[in-house]
């Protein structure tokens, strides 16, 4: 009896469907284990944190403050990193070697972006050829491999670096904004500008200059890997400073608000500034510099890309940050505050998102995004939505920062571009101390020439002990790592990194004492200070003088610069009447033929509430997570209004939001 289909096709159809499933569940399997790795790796950096948030608790409890919550992701890091580097696992990565086709076309400089792999379509065995379907894998590039071995769990550790720009930086960047101590900021905003701008520019071209000199004194095969441009690259990355540790120290101890506003302020600019100008760089490199000599047009050009990707950054986030306010203000979506608060996080990452996309600077444009959210938008959401946002970028710039600290020492052992150059490692860290002292002195004796009062010297030996370097750095060294010189940067940075964190920051309360820098008497945070906005002036007004000015307070003999106070007029007249609630109306500052036009532009709430409606909700203690306790004051009448009866106003609990 003959069977239906015939033995031989019968078996070729047998054969082929056992191999398609076969096939089908190697891949599955494949796909599970790559699922596990993932979720492996994630799990390792998650209870790396978790362990960092209760040592943290540990050392709070104990008033342990010789190590701060950044070193410590860092010596979690390390430990993990090695266990993984050695540890050793059965999985390793399956490799297969593919050459090009001779007439094939590609830059033999830059590796193609997708490397596709064409398995044959029929597969050989013994009674003959099986058609298989052709399938064709797209593999898309990684970087060079240093380390065939490396095993999977390696791979998995080391994340793609544009996950640092484009999801963990804005986050971190938008709260340094968004909880600006902005009082404080604009009263040493001409310091702030020469420290972030001019001193990171400065310091840059000093690192690169010195490190090019100590670069060509090293072996021959690293001095041919580097060009002038690559240390002046190696300069702007490494200039941008990150002093977290120090500030939360002087949170603690309350150290001098205007010294604080000095070093948080310039660590806020100059990550933008140095960013910007590593782009500078890579742009004459890539446009210009063809032999590697000096062009004078193209070292102007590229300081005209600096100004104009800088300014066009700032004017995309500010422009962001107005759009929000103004549909916060003319629509009703306060009153709901889950919608609301999603809009508002959504605006301010589109400000990082459309500045990539213009080839502008993200960092740049979420920065002053933040701040105009603060200024304006805040005071147009509802109390649940200012909550709910305070609440969640401190939440998000926590994990981040420490995720970023965490992974800088996993790296360390689990990164397969490092190279380690004992001689380029010193010279780094020489060359970096001496960039920090070149911006911070210098710049300092020539501002105290129109500066009243100076900076003292002890606040300048604070300001150059608080140059630790952070997560801008380190985001920058990695981004690129395929020559010799990037991946000599990247470990020099990592180890500067680990070391400015962990040895300066735990010894800032030593430096503090060792300075003679006061603590518990300046006001770090401004909400301490606001409250009592109303009696200093009747202080001023009375000429009874103001015991309670913090030393140094800033440019101008206590005043706010120049440049801040007519900022203030136009702020005060124009903008917020504009954007917010607040009064007077702008049918009031406006002149008489803009009078419908600033009748379409006021609200109803703007007419209704009283002058001073909105002062409970704009001030900068309103921005600060950490609400300062109830102080009990006692106010002198006789001191205010002389001749009356000696009598005191006891005010006990006064806070920036009921004041």
């Amino acid at each position: 009896m003959k069977p239906v289909f015939g033995s031989v096709p019968l078996l070729l159809y047998f054969v082929k469907s056992c191999r398609a499933s076969g096939a089908d569940i190697a891949l599955d399997a494949k796909a599970t284990l790559l699922h596990r790795i993932d979720s492996l790796n994630l799990l390792i950096y998650t209870c790396l944190l978790t362990l960092t948030v209760l040592t943290i608790w540990v050392f709070k409890h104990r008033r342990v403050s010789w190590l701060h919550e950044t070193g410590l992701a860092v010596i979690y890091g390390l430990i993990v990193g090695a266990i993984i580097r050695y540890a050793g696992s059965t999985n390793q990565v399956t490799y297969l070697d593919a050459h090009p086709e001779p007439n094939a076309k590609y830059n033999l400089s830059v590796p193609p972006d997708i490397v596709r792999f064409h398995f044959p379509d029929k597969i050989q065995i013994s009674s003959g050829e099986i058609p298989v379907p052709n399938k064709t894998y797209a593999y898309s590039f990684r970087g060079e491999i240093v380390n065939l071995e490396q095993n999977e769990i390696d791979l998995k550790a080391t994340f793609d670096p544009e996950i640092f720009f484009n999801i963990i930086l804005p986050p971190i960047i938008f709260h340094a904004g968004y909880c600006l101590k902005r009082k404080y900021f604009f009263r040493n905003l001409g310091a702030i500008l020469t420290f972030a701008m001019v001193g990171t520019a400065l310091s840059a071209l000093v690192i690169g200059s010195l490190m090019y000199g100590c670069v060509q004194l090293m072996p021959a095969s690293l001095a041919a890997s580097f060009t002038f441009l690559d240390t002046l690259y190696f300069g702007a990355l490494i200039s941008p400073t990150d002093p977290l540790t120090v500030l939360a120290i002087f949170s603690q101890l309350k150290v001098d608000v205007n010294l604080y506003a000095m070093i948080f302020g310039e660590s806020v600019l100059n990550d933008a500034v140095a960013l910007v100008l590593s782009g500078a760089i890579q742009n004459y490199e890539k446009r210009y510099s063809t032999d590697g000599g000096f062009e004078i047009t193209a070292f102007l050009a590229a300081i005209g890309d600096f100004i104009g990707i800088f300014s066009l950054s700032l004017l995309v986030g500010a422009f962001i940050g107005c759009l929000t306010a103004l549909m916060t203000k003319f629509t009703h979506v306060r009153d709901w505050p889950l919608l609301e608060s999603a809009l508002f996080v959504l605006m301010s990452y589109a400000a990082f998102l459309i500045a990539e996309v213009c080839e502008l600077t993200g960092v740049v444009a979420v920065l002053f995004c933040g701040i105009c959210q603060a200024h304006y938008t805040y005071n147009n959401l509802s109390s649940d939505s200012r909550n709910r946002t305070k609440q969640l970028f401190e939440l998000l710039n926590f994990l981040a920062e420490n995720f970023i600290f965490t992974y800088i020492g996993v790296s360390m052992f689990t990164f397969p571009k490092h190279h380690f150059d004992p001689w380029f490692i010193i010279a780094g860290f020489l060359t970096s101390t001496l960039g920090r002292a070149i911006n911070i002195y210098p710049l300092s004796f020539l501002l105290n020439l129109g500066r009243k009062p100076p900076i003292p010297m002890n606040f300048q030996h604070m300001l150059f002990f608080s140059g630790l370097r952070g997560a801008m750095s380190f985001a920058l060294a990695i981004r690129n790592t395929v020559s010799e010189a990037r991946q000599a940067m990247l470990t020099t940075t990592s180890l500067i990194v680990i070391a400015t964190v962990v040895l300066q920051g735990g010894a800032a309360s030593h430096a503090l004492a060792y300075l003679r820098i006061p603590t518990g008497q300046g006001q770090n945070d401004e909400s301490e200070a606001l409250p009592y906005r109303d009696v200093r002036s009747l202080y001023q007004a009375t000429d009874t003088g103001r015991p309670d000015t913090p030393r140094g307070s800033g440019d101008g003999g206590g005043e706010k610069a120049r440049l801040a106070r007519l900022w203030g007029a136009i702020d005060s007249k124009l903008l917020k009447p504009l954007l917010t609630h607040a009064r007077p109306p702008l049918t009031e500052t406006l002149p008489a033929f803009l009078r419908p036009l600033a009748r379409l532009l006021t609200t109803t709430r703007q007419y209704t509430q009283g002058d001073n409606g909105l002062r409970r909700t704009d001030s900068d203690s309103d921005l600060c997570i950490d609400e300062p306790q109830p102080v009990p004051t006692t106010i002198d009448p006789q001191q205010l209004w002389p001749g009356l009866v000696d009598t005191r106003i006891s005010v006990e609990g006064i806070t920036g939001s009921n004041i």
